[in-house]
């Protein structure tokens, strides 16, 4: 297999994966846990709102992650995204996440699969990153 059919794959799993807990666990509040993160991290009020805004926000990503536009900088906010949001609940509300401390395992994994998507798989021979 090359590596454009590998990672025109790993697109669109990495699309799905923000469309499922962009849609469906937020937006649609499939799965309540999500915003029961967001109301003790955020605070009650508002945090229903903020779910879905966030839910919205993780559909966009998904959308730009498919139009493969200015993708490397696309890579990168994933991954600080990932990592930012993974090590608040970490410390935060480990006792909301799935798979409690051990999510930031799962974080990671995801991020190093986002990693090697455009920066391996893509790495374009003798050529500069540009973002």
């Amino acid at each position: 297999m090359t590596n454009e059919k590998k990672s025109r794959i790993l697109i669109y799993l990495i699309a799905a994966i923000w469309i499922a807990n962009g849609l469906f666990c937020k937006v649609l509040n499939l799965v309540p846990r999500h915003e029961e993160i967001v109301a003790r991290i955020l605070g009650n009020d508002y945090s229903r709102l903020l779910t879905i805004l966030i839910g919205l926000a993780e559909i966009v990503m998904a959308i730009w992650i498919l139009t493969k536009f200015k993708s490397k900088l696309n890579a990168i906010f994933q991954m600080v995204v990932v990592a930012t949001m993974n090590i608040i609940e970490f410390i935060a509300v480990p006792d909301l996440l799935l798979w409690g401390k051990l999510n930031i395992i799962f974080a990671f994994l995801f991020i190093g699969l986002v990693y090697y998507n455009e920066f391996v798989l893509n790495k374009k021979p003798n050529s500069p990153i540009t973002i």
